[in-house]
Formats: structure tokens, sequence, C-alpha cells
């Protein structure tokens, strides 16, 4: 049984005994924007009397975002989610705030040793023996009314979350990990970093092709890209495709003329954008002389082998499933400049720092 919420005081009335958990989730939609369109809260608590209450809660009705900040922020409540990051971006941009404090069940799974980026449906049932339906996930949820149908997916999305809280915590507080599941949870909750990434040219293959100046054009047309899509809301894409940027980076106009003739023989190209496009290929960065160079894949792969190889060793010592310990980007990472990234901080830093420090300082590294 679930309860329709379309008014922002009845949130609030509902909330009011301030429920020690709220299993959280949300839907949204991303098609045609940058920023998830947030659509529908569903939560998931014990009421005053101790019964189960399932909300689904209308985020396009006025004022109900701003109903869900006092929820969203009480350190004394936890909000348990599941694989929440673009949740948190999406509640971040709606309400102005991100979840806190935060225990993520699919980074709980990882931690505990039961699997890595376990998907909702694959922990219910491994874990509880609940077998759950597919259906409505790719569905509008922009439209109203919802159909039954959506509106029972949405709430068996959260109904769980309490039993799943509950059988993790006990077996990370066998292992002691419950504090490494605060900290990536605290830093998933920090992260929903709407200023996007400093060197996004590194994402990209083609950037290793690129000579110094090349990397520094490239690195200025994504930067640009990244913060044109932010402000007006489109997707990167549609404002200027990594096979473009790298295009441009690799053979640049010679003037702003020739920009646009490039332009106008591509289809589909961002056309009426070009003046921003030239200001962003020619204008310098303050930054860019620091900006770190892509790999070179082939000299760095038995490099970046043996990072992988010991991080494993040292996952399969801890019983944690591959990837959860590092990624091969966050390993690439620490092999490009030999600074820890902040995903690789805290506890996976003591775990891992007196094995890797040793091929990091190997020469050729």
């Amino acid at each position: 049984m679930h309860h329709w919420i379309s008014d922002p005081a009845d949130l609030a009335a509902r909330l009011a005994h301030r429920p020690a958990r709220v299993g959280m989730d949300t839907e949204f939609i991303r098609e045609r924007t940058y920023w998830p369109q947030l659509a529908l809260a569903q939560l998931a608590f014990d009421g005053p009397d101790g019964a189960p209450v399932v909300l689904l809660v209308d985020t396009l009705v006025p004022g109900m975002n701003a109903a869900l900040v006092p929820l969203l922020t009480d350190p004394e409540v936890l909000k348990v989610m599941h694989s929440a990051s673009e949740d948190v971006v999406a509640l971040k941009r709606a309400c102005g705030v991100a979840p806190a404090p935060l225990f993520d069940t699919q980074i709980a799974a990882g931690i505990a040793g039961i699997g890595a980026g376990m998907g909702y449906q694959k922990i219910v049932q491994e874990m509880l023996g609940v077998a759950l339906e597919k259906g409505e996930q790719r569905s509008d949820w922009l439209r109203r009314p919802l159909t039954d149908s959506q509106l029972h997916y949405a709430a068996q999305d959260v109904v769980h979350l309490d039993a799943l809280f509950r059988a993790l915590s006990e077996k990370l507080d066998a292992l002691g990990r419950r504090a490494w599941l605060d900290e990536d949870s605290a830093r998933l909750a920090q992260g929903a970093d709407e200023n996007g990434d400093r060197w996004p040219h590194l994402a990209l293959r083609a950037a290793q092709f690129l000579d110094v100046d090349g990397q520094h054009r490239l690195l200025r047309l994504l930067r640009w890209r990244d913060a044109y899509a932010r402000s007006s809301d489109r997707p990167r894409a549609w404002i200027l495709d990594n096979e473009l940027a790298a295009l441009l980076a690799r053979n640049p106009p010679i003037d702003r003329d020739g920009l646009k003739r490039q332009l106008d023989s591509i289809p589909k190209s961002p056309r009426s954008l070009v003046d921003a496009i030239w200001a962003a290929l020619v204008t310098p960065l303050p930054d860019e002389a620091e900006a770190p160079p892509p790999r070179a894949e082939e000299r760095d792969k038995a490099a970046l082998r043996r990072l992988q190889d010991t991080t494993a060793q040292v996952a399969r010592e801890l019983g944690l499933p591959d990837g959860v310990l590092a990624s091969r980007r966050w390993l690439e990472t620490l092999l490009d400049g030999h600074d820890w990234p902040g995903a690789l901080s805290g506890w996976r830093r003591q775990q891992l720092e007196a094995r890797l420090k040793p091929l990091l300082a190997a020469p050729g590294n």
C-alpha cells in the first residue's frame, strides 16, 4: 500500500516524527536535457506506530522539492538508497541539497564482498529471495497521471531497502567495515559536482594522438562545451560531439570563416555556435599548462597491468569483488601523475599504498 503525495504540507506532516531511516529512490528523465528532470521521489519508512509507510511524492507539484529539503538534510535520519549517484545529482539539482547521511546498498554490497555494481533486482533476489518485476524503468515519469503499473514499480523500488540495510549492516559490522561504507557514502553525497571534470580531454582516446597544442585545443573545446551544456540544460553531444571536437583540435581552422566553412560541410553540426566555438578554440585557459598529458597506451600498458595485478591480489586478500578496491580509471590517474585521486583516498589508500608505492617508483613510471 502506498500513498500519493501531492501536497507539500501532507509530506511534512507524515515525516514529522523523524524516522530513524528512510528508504529513498527517485524517478527522473534525462533524454533531452543535461540535468536530470526529477519527476518522482519514493520514500519508505516506519510510521509512528511502527507500521511500514510508502510515499510516492509528486515532485512536479510547486513547493514539493522545498518540502523534501528538511528530510534530505536531517543529520539524524539516515537515507538508504541503491546506486544513488544519479539520484543524488537529480535531488541536488531539484532541491538544492544532496541527501545526507547516506547509506548506499550497492556500495555496501561491494564492501561486504557480496558483489560489485549489483542492480537492485539482483541484490533483492540474492539477499532477500524476492523476485521483482521489471517493466516501467524506461517509461515517461513526467506524465500525469501515472499508471497503476508505474505506481507499483515505483513503490517496489523502496519497500525492500530497509531489509537490505539491516542485512548489509550486519555483514559490514562483522567485517569491521562500516567506516569504509560511511566514507564512500559521504563522498557520494558530496560528489554531485555541478562544475564538471577539470580535465575532460583525458577521457577521450583521440587525445593521445594530439601534440601538446592539440591537447590544449581539445581541452578548451570540451570545457566550453560542458559549461554551455550545463548552462543551457542540453545534452553535451547536442552542443559539440567528441568526434568533432577532436577533429577541430587536430586540424584547427586558420580563422573564424574557415571554421564556418568546416561546420557548414558537416551534417547536423552546431553552425549557430560558430562564434562561441571559435572563441573557445583560440582562447588559452589560465590553467591549461597544468593539464596532464593523456596516457600513451602502449608505453603504459605494462605499468598499468602491474598496478592492476597487485590491486587484484590485495582485493582477493580482503575478499572484495573486482572493481571495488580500485577501478582501471583510478589506477590510470594514479599512474599518470602519481597523485592519489580522491576516489582512492581514505580506506582504499590505506590498503593499497604500501603495495603500489614501489611499483610507482620503478624506472619508467
